[in-house]
């Protein structure tokens, strides 16, 4: 069926070989920055496809196949898997164990979201939603693509030509193409650029001659039950003090990127399928993927860009993309393929994706008229944006990111509960001071799910 506006919201429309393929560039779009967290924290890739395939199948199946979101691995665990394995490496343990320990405090912050997702059944979503105005989300949305931009860079800089061919070719396809062209700019545009990366020499398949065509994804000894019956108590408990409090921010990002994708999408997804469901789907997802050694998972940017492009929102596209995964994630040759795909092809993707993540939230606060002549919501705005990248890229604040990984530096406010060292991102920060700031300064004015024309479905509907 099809919109007003031309969007598809049924992709047997086009025909199976077109859908196939669109299920296809979902899985390309979030495959850079899926794998590259379990790159960078020494997790499996296999393992990462396995899980992050059945966490957006199991989030279609709470949400009643709604919601066309993708769930990949999430980047704001990041600082908790590297504190936890030095804990570890202290402790006599080795990195690889202490992998382990980080994935209970993971399987630990999953379900934090089980318990934001019950208030909000009990007493209503949008009362809820009423901390979330556009005034907060939009800057938050704004600022998770601005956080995620110098990753994209870094990645270009370890090879600029290959990954301008990688931009062109989205840019060219996009505006330029027509039939199914349009609707696949992101998978030209890395396919092409792998291709060129291949023939110039840039591309390492040394570790792909070497991998088996099947194997299976998950090893026992990587996994949360491997601890069963041996585990170190007072590391246990490091672990999950260090991570959980991760989870305020993910949530945040959850919202946000809920909201993002209601935007792109025109549809309130809040309201329906409902803000629990969603929270329930990526709790619950991201705790199994924990249990079995992957990373945390986390409502996807990179494929609501994909959406914004396509205009095509029908939620069996991306769970093709799921499926794609999970048959891939048993095939190790295909991971290497992957693992193999220089940063500069990912960084050229992600660098238009990235942008059109902020690009929504500047939309959401446009289309639902928020009024930037208040003072308050200057304010509001103002401090979620400002603390939200100025920690996240405060050296004086937390550690560096390997630069070889091609990602950015990120900052932290630090505190001890005892002698645990706990940290709070730069977005789990600016969310926290913002949806504060909004609900005691005066001049508030939302009505969030009591006049229709304030929704975010109500007013996007109109353009």
């Amino acid at each position: 069926m099809n919109n007003q506006n031309g969007a598809i919201y049924n992709a047997k429309e086009l025909g199976p070989g077109k859908y196939l393929v669109l299920g296809l560039q979902h899985l390309f779009a979030m495959f850079g920055a899926t794998v590259l967290v379990p790159i960078l924290t020494g997790l499996s890739v296999s393992a990462t496809l396995l899980f992050a395939g059945f966490a957006t199948l199991f989030c279609h199946f709470v949400t009643g196949r709604k919601v066309p979101v993708f769930l990949g691995s999430s980047f704001a665990f990041l600082g908790g898997y590297f504190a936890v394995k030095a804990m570890a490496v202290e402790s006599g343990y080795t990195e690889s164990q202490g992998l382990v320990y980080a994935s209970v405090g993971i399987a630990c912050a999953g379900m934090m979201y089980l318990i934001l997702a019950l208030i909000c059944k009990a007493i209503g979503a949008h009362k809820v939603m009423r901390f979330f105005p556009p005034v907060v989300t939009g800057p938050i949305i704004i600022a998770i693509g601005l956080n995620l931009a110098p990753s994209a860079l870094n990645n270009c800089a370890t090879n600029w030509p290959i990954a301008l061919v990688a931009i062109v070719v989205v840019i060219v396809c996009n505006i330029w193409g027509k039939g199914m062209i349009k609707i696949i700019p992101i998978l030209l545009g890395v396919l092409a650029s792998y291709l060129v990366a291949a023939f110039t020499g840039h591309v390492d398949f040394s570790g792909v001659a070497s991998a088996k065509w099947i194997g299976l994804p998950v090893a026992t000894e990587n996994t949360v039950f491997s601890l069963i019956g041996n585990a170190d108590s007072g590391l246990l408990l490091s672990a999950i003090i260090t991570i959980v409090p991760i989870a305020f921010a993910t949530m945040m990002e959850h919202v946000g990127d809920i909201s993002a994708i209601g935007g792109t999408v025109g549809k309130d997804f809040i309201d329906d399928p409902g803000l629990h469901r969603t929270l329930i789907g990526d709790g619950i997802g991201t705790a199994i993927a924990a249990l079995f050694g992957a990373p945390a998972n986390t409502t996807y940017g990179e494929n609501t860009g994909v959406l914004a492009l396509t205009k095509v929102y029908d939620p069996f596209v991306i769970e093709l993309a799921a499926i794609y995964a999970i048959v891939l994630s048993f095939c190790p040759k295909f991971a290497a393929i992957i693992t193999a795909m220089p940063a500069a092809t990912i960084g050229g993707v992600s660098i238009i994706l990235y942008g059109m993540i902020s690009a929504i939230g500047i939309r959401n606060m446009v289309e639902n008229h928020v009024n930037f002549q208040e003072s308050r919501n200057i304010i509001v705005a103002a401090l979620i944006i400002g603390l939200a990248l100025g920690i996240n890229f405060s050296g004086a604040l937390g550690a560096t990111i390997t630069p070889e990984a091609g990602n950015a530096a990120t900052g932290a406010i630090t505190f001890y509960l005892g002698q645990i060292k706990v940290s709070l991102s730069g977005l789990a920060i600016a969310s926290i001071v913002g949806i504060v700031l909004n609900a005691i300064l005066p001049g508030k004015d939302e009505t969030f799910g009591e006049d229709p024309d304030k929704t975010l479905a109500s007013s996007l509907g109109k353009y």
